[in-house]
């Protein structure tokens, strides 16, 4: 299974970077754009798929980082 890793919003406000399945976030951010740097580097160095959720949850975007043992050609 692919590791993986969300940003997500902070019911405090701010946003979390958590890893796949986790309760606790790995850290914590005021802006969005920073947790996501934050999350693609680990996401990088863990070869995993990167999240991005909106303040409803949802996700807005997925990132790949490796890992696909189908990836396509080209």
């Amino acid at each position: 299974m692919a590791k993986t890793r969300h940003v997500v919003p902070n019911k405090n406000g701010g946003w979390d970077s958590k890893k796949g399945g986790a309760e606790k976030a790995s850290k914590h951010f005021d802006i969005k754009k920073d947790a996501e740097k934050y999350s693609r580097e680990l996401s990088r160095k863990e070869k995993g798929e990167l999240f991005i959720h909106g303040r409803d949850g949802k996700i807005q975007r997925k990132d790949s980082h490796g890992g696909d043992k189908h990836p396509p050609k080209g």
